[in-house]
């Protein structure tokens, strides 16, 4: 291990995204920047828990959308299990179902994957010192959605609604929507038995008994609406 101008030691960062291409990427950008030490790199959310476990990073660079284990159940069991290591989210979405639910869940970080490499490093660099280390555009969002007045509407997918998790009410819509088990899996990038997982935590949080049931609540609750016509 080297160290940076003024004696510093470079941040021991953990790399997790499922697509091998840029996985590979990151690194090799990464690796031509001060500060920053790739120690190891995941292609899926249950990767990027084992190894933050083993090697004890400073910071993940953690993709959202991933199989086995996403980015947002990752990043809540890293802060969970490793509270000394950050998380920073690298991600291609923006969108509020995305941001929110990663920064709920313990990210200190959200950049887009046009983000450069000098701007990685210091969102990296950011989280470590307790800031926050936030892309303009995110900032941005974030003061808008902070500046919009509260309003006392059903709350949308990705809000806590009776104790649900964001991924557990997002299960909810789509088991709305009529979508089966392995719909719902691939829909969301993770196996069936994470997909069972979150429906039995749901319909113990609910006391739902069935599908069903779950219909009912999802429109009872405004997460869905009937269709018309």
């Amino acid at each position: 291990m080297t160290e940076t101008e003024g004696g510093k030691k470079p941040a021991r960062v953990v790399v997790a995204d499922d697509q091998t291409v840029v996985r590979e990427g990151i690194v090799m950008l990464l690796g031509l920047l001060p500060g920053v030490e790739v120690v190891g790199a995941a292609g899926d959310g249950e990767e990027a828990v084992r190894l933050v476990g083993e090697l004890a990073p400073d910071v993940v660079l953690m993709d959202l959308r991933m199989p086995r284990c996403d980015g947002v159940e990752a990043t809540r069991r890293i802060r969970a299990q490793y509270p000394a290591t950050q998380v920073v989210v690298l991600t291609t979405y923006a969108d509020d179902e995305s941001l929110f639910p990663a920064l709920r869940a313990g990210a200190r970080g959200y950049l887009t994957k046009d983000a450069g490499g000098d701007e990685i490093v210091r969102a990296v660099h950011s989280v470590l010192s307790g800031d926050a280390g936030l892309s303009p555009s995110v900032q941005r969002r974030l003061l808008e959605r902070l500046s919009q007045p509260e309003t006392a509407a059903a709350p949308a997918p990705g809000e806590a609604l009776d104790g649900l998790t964001a991924r557990e009410t997002e299960v909810l819509v789509l088991i709305a929507d009529g979508l089966s088990n392995q719909e719902i899996a691939r829909r969301l990038h993770v196996s069936t038995a994470t997909v069972k997982t979150h429906i039995n935590n749901l319909f113990a949080k609910t006391g739902l008994k069935d599908r069903a049931q779950a219909v009912r609540y999802a429109y009872s609750k405004g997460l869905v609406q009937p269709p018309t016509g």
